[in-house]
């Protein structure tokens, strides 16, 4: 449980960082990490708690942190 809970923050600071260095989001590097990381921790407990998600881990988080980056509301975007 620890180590997928440790993998799963770690892909969602790659795919908020890889979201902010092609152009996708304009955030700025790290509220697009933290904004990424809460998605997937909410993701993970979720999937815990109820079981609801796709088959893998790592498909959890790059999904839930791009909801995440979606969904979320900055002022920066257009």
């Amino acid at each position: 449980m620890f180590p997928t809970l440790i993998g799963t923050v770690v892909i969602a600071g790659i795919v908020g960082y890889a979201s902010e260095r092609t152009g996708f989001t304009a955030n700025g590097y790290v509220p697009s990490i933290i904004i990424c990381i809460g998605g997937a921790f909410l993701a993970y407990f979720f999937r815990l708690m109820f079981g609801i998600g796709f088959s893998s881990p790592g498909m959890n988080a790059i999904v839930s942190a791009l909801g995440a980056l979606i969904i979320v509301p900055t002022h920066f975007r257009r």
